[in-house]
């Protein structure tokens, strides 16, 4: 009999054995070691369909290799009102059981199969509770092997025990697409080092040493899948010097297909991507969601979606939810369809009006507000589907009343997912805005919101396992419902409804200005919808911006102002435009904080002031060349291929640039370009030529600047005719409003018999 013995330590590393299942990296509890043990992993799927061709089925694979048993079963498909017949097939390995599968659906295109392209990690979880970074007690035999594992803690504790993880920076000292790279910028939390590009290779010999000595658990690179991990590999063979860049020594680095998908109406672009065993690979410039939270965020999506932490980092948070789902299904023993085939249910006309009709939206009153608060529906759509069972399996509710006691696969889902952010949201509140855990807290939250936000997306999705467009459907009218009882709540207390958008209210009251002057009315709606609902803040000033089209229509979602506390927020304007040059972006930023200085109403004319004289200023130094062309670069993007455009705009220009000089270029790739004087009148930035301030295309920035100030300074009274004129005044005097010189219903709260202001705009 062999012996066993016990092993602590967190889950860091998951991935198919060909040979033996699986192979899993930990982190040991006892003395920070890292080690790798093996698992066997049988591993089923299902089969239904006309019973002689499921004869044949078993006939044919009955005492295949790989193949452990065949039976019959009856099980659950959320489609179908009664229970499904099915042929299960249990395989001994996830690497048997693919090429199994692909065999067979060739064979019998018609079948309906079940459970086929589950990842490991989902059947991993669903069958022993183990995710990334959870902390297991395993039985391990002398061979390495698992006997068996246990989870110690869960994916929903708000401050779990977390390993002691290794985290290594690399990235060039600059961006490889524009220069020649010359070092390596390494730091981790024990040292930092510059290592040069030597012609001999030394730098491959010390970074070989750092990965051996520090044995990262992490490697977060900028440029890794496109350029880092490559030009060390083909550096590595040419010179043969080795670099173990895996843990796993007897695996090579493995190469992610680059791919185009649509999602949510765009067209988007993944890259091929570097992935490593044993360690895991984030490249900043490729992950998708970096910016909005982090590392931070990167391991709290891993935790809660399983998947692995390189894939959380990578992928929308879309595939977090779908895999979310399926492990709910698995758990609730519901089959989980390979190809969906549901279709949504004829309607006529008027029931599509009736239906199909999205979000509330309450059109805001345009113009400069004061006092105004904002109160916002924690993640209202999720918790509508919580609250009234919305899931395609289940009876669909009337309004927010469910009509099905126990809940449904989706909302099931999302229960957990939406208290661990409310739990997060409310004990951010309890510290200090200094204190080291608030940003953790605040990343990590801002990654489930992301999961929570494309959750209601997906019931609407045609490809979603788990997807039903009348569910869809049904979260709208509900939120719609709750969006008219919060109103009637507002308006029963005595407050103004200045604009509504979803699951937001901006309201106002003669002499509210404080967070505690709305406690009341925050308490009658949560009473009134039975969700829950914040304050997110008492705003001095708010302006709401008209469309630039027509002047006299609002647009719902683009506004600006600052709160009691200073903090700014922005919404729809060029600043949160991923398509705006940076020094634009910055430009239109400091012009609102510049007018977020006034703490009165006596000093907005002389922050309007300020924020006019900083336009001029900018406008001097881009006439002048004083603006580097790299601050000036227009992120643009192209949807198609090339050869589909009708017509030539400067992103396909500048791509069609790139094509020519032998670059690949992808529909959804993200095309860098700057305008410039005379033919051609841009050029591709990734291109690598020397573009001089003087060949800078100066008109075409100036327009773009005078866009991006009168968004900024137009609710004050500034508009943009007067911005244009002073781009060609050269130092004249120009007469601008007040603050206070608009029409009575563009400001409230503000007097209107101010006379107006000359402001001396002079070439200092």
């Amino acid at each position: 009999m062999s012996q066993t013995r016990t092993f602590r330590g967190w889950l860091l590393d998951l991935y198919l054995n060909q040979e033996e299942g699986l192979s899993l990296w930990f982190i040991s509890a006892d003395d920070d070691s890292r080690v790798c043990f093996r698992q066997h992993f049988p591993v089923s799927f299902y089969v239904a369909g006309p019973n002689e061709i499921l004869r044949t089925l078993w006939k044919m694979t009955s005492g295949r290799p790989g193949v452990l048993s065949l039976s019959r079963q009856r099980k659950q498909d959320v489609f179908e009102d009664q229970p499904v017949d099915v042929m299960e097939v249990n395989m001994e390995s996830p690497a048997s059981q693919v090429k199994l599968f692909h065999e067979i659906e060739k064979i019998f295109p018609d079948l309906t199969y079940y459970g086929a392209d589950l990842t490991i990690s989902t059947r991993y979880i669903a069958r022993y509770g183990a995710f990334p970074l959870a902390l297991c007690q395993l039985e391990v035999d002398e061979n390495n092997v698992i006997q068996s594992i246990q989870t110690l803690n869960d994916r929903w504790e708000l401050f779990p025990e977390l390993p002691p993880l290794r985290v290594l920076h690399v990235s060039p000292d600059a961006d490889p697409t524009r220069s020649s790279v010359q070092s390596l910028l390494i730091h981790s939390d024990r040292f930092e080092q510059r290592l040069a590009l030597d012609p001999q290779g030394a730098y491959l010999q010390l970074l070989d040493q750092i990965l051996a000595d520090y044995n990262p658990d992490i490697l977060v690179t900028d440029w890794g899948d496109s350029w880092l991990i490559p030009f060390l590999l083909k550096q590595s063979e040419q010179k043969s010097i080795p670099l173990q860049l895996n843990r796993d020594s007897n695996r090579p680095v493995r190469w992610q297909k680059e791919t185009t998908y649509f999602s949510y109406g765009h067209i988007i672009y993944r890259p091929e991507e570097a992935h490593l065993f044993g360690r895991c690979h984030i490249d900043r410039k490729s992950s998708m969601m970096w910016s909005d939270y982090s590392l931070a965020g990167t391991l709290e999506m891993a935790r809660v979606t399983t998947l692995p932490i390189e894939k959380a980092a990578r992928v929308s948070p879309g595939q977090g939810i779908s895999a979310m789902q399926v492990i709910t299904a698995l758990e609730k023993d519901i089959l989980v369809p390979y190809q969906k085939r549901q279709f949504e249910e004829f309607k006529t006309g008027l029931q599509l009006i009736q239906s199909d009709r999205g979000g509330m939206v309450y059109q805001p009153l345009t113009g400069l507000h004061t006092d105004v608060a904002q109160i916002d529906f924690v993640s209202m759509y999720p918790a509508v589907i919580i609250l009234g069972n919305i899931s395609p399996e289940v009876p669909l509710p009337d309004g927010l009343t469910p009509a099905h006691e126990e809940l449904g696969v989706v909302p099931l889902t999302l229960k957990p997912l939406y208290e661990k952010r409310v739990a997060m949201k409310q004990k951010v509140r309890t510290y200090p805005e200094n204190h080291p855990m608030v940003a953790n807290l605040k990343e990590r939250a801002q990654a489930l919101k992301w999961l929570l936000v494309v959750c209601f997306g997906f019931l609407g999705y045609k490809n979603a396992r788990y997807g039903r467009i009348e569910a869809h459907e049904a979260v709208t009218r509900g939120g719609r419902e709750v969006l008219l009882r919060a109103k009637d709540v507002v308006e029963e207390e005595g407050f103004e409804v200045l604009h509504m958008y979803v699951d937001a209210l901006w309201v106002k009251k003669k002499g509210c200005n404080k967070p505690e002057h709305f406690t009341e009315l925050i308490k009658k709606i949560n009473h009134r919808t039975g969700l829950t609902i914040n304050l997110d803040g008492v705003y001095r000033w708010v302006a709401f911006l008209p469309s630039k089209v027509d002047t006299r229509i609002p647009v719902a979602n683009r506004y600006f102002g600052v709160f009691q506390s200073g903090e700014i927020k922005v919404r729809g304007l060029e600043a949160r435009r991923r398509d705006t040059p940076l020094w634009i972006a910055a430009v239109q930023k400091e012009m609102i904080n510049l007018l977020g200085q006034a703490r009165k109403k006596s000093e907005l004319d002389g922050c309007i002031q300020k924020a006019f004289n900083y336009y001029q200023q900018a406008l001097r130094a881009l006439k002048s060349g004083l603006v580097p062309p790299e601050e000036l670069v227009i992120n643009g993007k192209v949807s198609y291929a090339l050869e589909a455009y009708k017509a030539s705009t400067a992103s396909v220009r500048a791509a069609k640039q790139m094509q020519s000089a032998g670059m690949a270029v992808r529909p959804g790739m993200r095309i860098r370009f700057v305008y410039t004087r005379g033919e051609p009148d841009v050029v591709a930035w990734d291109l690598g030529i020397r573009v001089e301030p003087s060949d800078i295309d100066t008109a075409k920035y100036v327009e773009l600047l005078i866009r991006a100030a009168s968004s900024v300074l137009s609710p004050f009274g500034v508009q943009t005719d007067i911005l244009r004129e002073w781009s060609l005044s050269d130092g004249l005097q120009l007469h601008l409003p007040s603050a206070f010189e608009t029409k009575p219903k563009c400001i409230n709260g503000y007097a209107h018999n101010h006379n107006p202001v000359l402001y001396h705009i002079d070439a200092n």
